[in-house]
């Protein structure tokens, strides 16, 4: 866990979000492009507005 937490710090990227981001969509993910969740090929997704 805490290589994971650095290496998304490292990346200028808010570990707490970026891990239950990745957590919440992994399963869905096709496998051939789990390399988009690694830290620094990672993009947020926009925030939904709300209504």
């Amino acid at each position: 866990m805490y290589s994971l937490i650095v290496t998304a710090k490292l990346n200028d990227i808010d570990p707490q979000a970026w891990l239950a981001d990745v957590l919440a969509r992994i399963a869905g993910h096709p496998v051939q492009k789990l390399d988009e969740l690694m830290p620094w090929n990672w993009k947020a997704r926009p925030q939904k507005m709300a209504a």
